[in-house]
């Protein structure tokens, strides 16, 4: 018998390019599909779609909760890793305390630009309007109900029922809790970080479908509501590049300019590679190379940047986390015709503030909306379908967030630098020249 061993079967490859192609391509056959099932009155297309588009939602669904639990959990104790000495601690709280304080602008930011263009106004679907029903009498309810709604009877009450502001409720405690148990509850927290590595596989499956379900989607809606359905999509992508080219360009030069003392131009010209290519590639961590030297090329201290600014691309997400959630959070519930009240803009703050800390790690445009709409007391199915309707035109979005992103986990750094006297000044106002991978500075030796 032959000992030579089997060649390695050709593995399927998943390109992001590709991927957003057919997802946008899907939008544009569905929207079709859509108008011919309305024209012709074809009832089953316009049941096939609807078919396929809740099926994929109802995929969705089911990973929301356990996604929530595990994220929470997982990142609440992965910010034990940050620890380690005084200086550490205190560079540590520094960069977190910044990370929150744009955080909080960003969100704002994003709330000002949902209420001013209103994402999602002028359609409403009603998957169920008993429970949306439900849903008006909670936005609408006092501070006191929000707390009674918080803690649940029991556990499992919580998840079967799928109270998912009990199920953040919930983690939020478990999480403090292992936390402050350190090794005692690793093994818990080593579960906790397998399921939620589970979970991140199969919704990853799941999203490999979205081509299919934005096809489904798309086309019942438009064949339900004709092109009115297009406008909401569209003010969704406009407030998205609204509130992020106001950080990009607003708050994050009056920051540099004023707090670090570092000419925006200079950071700009530094960092403009960079910020190309996050929004081409769209990803923080395929940028987080480039992100790295650039804070050095800014004469942020290499010892300080490479802490800050790894931790900065898996916590600061400006773009993804802050501005996204809260005018996804207002496209949902516009979309489903839910008025939000006082308490739900500010449970929407605080989620951008806290919850990118709370989830540490493990944050993604995916895992806050999720979260923000979620708090916000909007059931598992509201919750999915609005994020099923919104991943249509995601990856347009997408490219905007990501280089908000990563200007963010480039700014901070640089502020907290100035301010702990790790920035040099003779770096900073060197000429201005590409950042350099480890790689290219080999070659170049």
């Amino acid at each position: 018998m032959s000992t030579t061993p089997a060649p390695e079967r050709r593995r399927l490859r998943f390109n992001p390019k590709y991927f957003a192609v057919a997802v946008v391509a899907s939008l544009v056959l569905g929207a079709l599909l859509g108008w011919i099932a309305k024209s012709t009155g074809a009832e089953w297309l316009i049941t096939t779609l609807d078919t396929i588009g809740s099926t994929f939602t109802n995929l969705l669904t089911f990973t929301v909760l356990p996604l929530i639990f595990t994220a929470i959990v997982v990142g609440i104790t992965s910010l034990r890793a940050v620890g380690g000495g005084r200086t550490a601690a205190r560079l540590g709280g520094k960069t977190a305390l910044w990370f929150a304080i744009t955080s909080l602008i960003a969100v704002v930011i994003g709330l000002a630009v949902g209420r001013i263009i209103q994402p999602g106004q002028g359609l409403v679907l009603e998957p169920d309007p008993e429970r949306l029903k439900s849903i008006g009498e909670k936005t609408q309810g006092s501070w006191l109900d929000l707390i009674n709604g918080l803690i649940p009877s029991n556990l499992v009450s919580a998840f079967s029922e799928g109270e998912t502001l009990q199920v953040v409720f919930v983690a939020l405690i478990i999480g403090a809790a292992a936390y402050s148990l350190g090794d005692t509850a690793k093994p818990f927290v080593d579960f906790n970080r397998s399921a939620f590595e589970v979970i991140q596989r199969v919704l990853g499956w799941i999203i490999r479908l979205a081509p299919l379900g934005t096809l489904g989607l798309i086309g019942n809606a438009v064949a339900t509501y004709g092109n009115e359905f297009f406008a909401p999509l569209l003010k969704l992508i406009g407030a998205t590049y609204l509130g992020c080219a106001l950080v990009l360009f607003v708050v994050y030069p009056v920051l540099l300019r004023f707090v670090a003392k570092v000419s925006p131009a200079t950071f700009f010209a530094k960092a403009w590679t960079v910020l190309q290519f996050a929004f081409v590639s769209r990803s923080s961590s395929a940028s987080l190379p480039l992100s790295r030297q650039t804070a050095e090329n800014l004469g942020v201290s290499s010892s300080y940047a490479n802490f800050a600014v790894p931790l900065a691309t898996t916590t600061k997400m400006d773009g993804c986390a802050a501005i996204y959630p809260a005018v996804g959070a207002i496209f949902i519930a516009n979309l489903f015709g839910i008025q939000l009240g006082p308490v739900q803009y500010l449970t929407i703050v605080a989620v951008a503030v806290f919850g990118s800390i709370a989830t540490a790690g493990v944050t993604g445009w995916f895992t806050m909306l999720t979260l923000t709409v979620s708090a916000l007391g909007f059931p598992p199915e509201v919750v999915a379908t609005g994020i099923a309707v919104a991943y249509a035109v995601d990856p347009i979005m997408d490219m905007a967030r990501t280089a908000t992103n990563v200007a963010g986990q480039i700014v901070v750094p640089t502020v907290v630098a100035r301010g702990e006297g790790l920035l040099d000044d003779e770096v900073l106002n060197a000429p201005s020249a590409p950042p350099l991978l480890a790689s290219d500075r080999a070659a170049t030796a």
